[in-house]
């Protein structure tokens, strides 16, 4: 019995600190550009039936109503995303842009796959494209010309640029945000970006604004969903819960000398 009790709870101390290293990321990226916060969630390992639930306890007929099950322990059952909107801040920068509501941003990625990001923070690269901080173009927007003396980007994703001399501005692309039937299902490569994947299912391509799309909102970046206060008393609570489970394993490594030394 102690040598289980000594396993059960190492499974809650591997939860645990499973659930500590998903809480110290979350606070590692409070000030991440449209981080979504984790949350961890656990499952209940399987039960051995010491006296299974139903069986017959007499050859009148009589089942047993409960039974005797032992839990061995806990698992880490998911990681999961947290998909609600962060703050928006003002940046006054013409190519920061925030969604509001539902969408991601399309990027493409030097393997030629499609990224989706909620990071708005573009910058132009030498040839007048709109790309990410690390390079990749966004689609839906063509080369904006060196002498361009202003950007805009309207609530429904039409961009347009400004030349000098010239009252009308061009339009030079329109911005499409993707949906996902499951937002969580996405899987997360680092440098703000998510790739597709069957749990996901397949985006739904649209212009901002349209039923089920957010809208655009030009010199504004989401931030971070990180609740600090909300992920410091999650941090007790999981710092607690290990402590716990390490005197479960102190109590029955001292279980078992007993039991050796009485054997003795």
């Amino acid at each position: 019995m102690a040598i289980r009790a000594l396993s059960i709870a190492a499974t809650g101390m591997q939860a645990q600190q499973t659930n500590v290293e998903v809480i110290s990321n979350n606070i590692a990226n409070m000030n991440t550009t449209a981080y979504t916060r984790r949350r961890t969630e656990f499952n209940d390992l399987l039960y051995q039936d010491l006296r299974r639930i139903g069986s017959t306890s007499s050859t009148s007929g009589t089942i047993v109503p409960s039974g005797v099950q032992l839990g061995l322990g806990v698992t880490t059952a998911a990681v999961y995303r947290i998909n609600e909107q962060g703050s928006l801040t003002s940046t006054d920068n013409s190519l920061d842009l925030a969604v509001q509501g539902r969408g991601y941003f399309q990027v493409l990625l030097p393997s030629g796959q499609t990224g989706y990001t909620r990071d708005g923070s573009f910058q132009l690269s030498p040839t007048g494209q709109v790309v990410t901080h690390d390079g990749y173009t966004v689609q839906g927007i063509g080369a904006i010309p060196v002498n361009a003396t202003s950007i805009s980007v309207n609530p429904q994703g039409q961009v347009f640029y400004t030349l000098d001399g010239v009252v009308t501005p061009t339009q030079a692309g329109q911005v499409q945000t993707a949906i996902f039937p499951n937002d969580a299902g996405l899987e997360a490569v680092g440098n703000n970006l998510l790739l597709q994947t069957p749990a996901s299912g397949a985006p739904s391509v649209s212009t901002p604004g349209q039923p089920g799309y957010g809208t655009l909102l030009q010199g504004f970046l989401e931030s971070s969903n990180v609740n600090v206060v909300s992920e410091i008393t999650n941090l007790i609570s999981a710092q607690r819960a290990y402590e716990m489970n390490s005197k479960v394993v102190t109590a029955a490594d001292e279980m078992s000398s007993t039991l050796s030394r009485l054997g003795g």
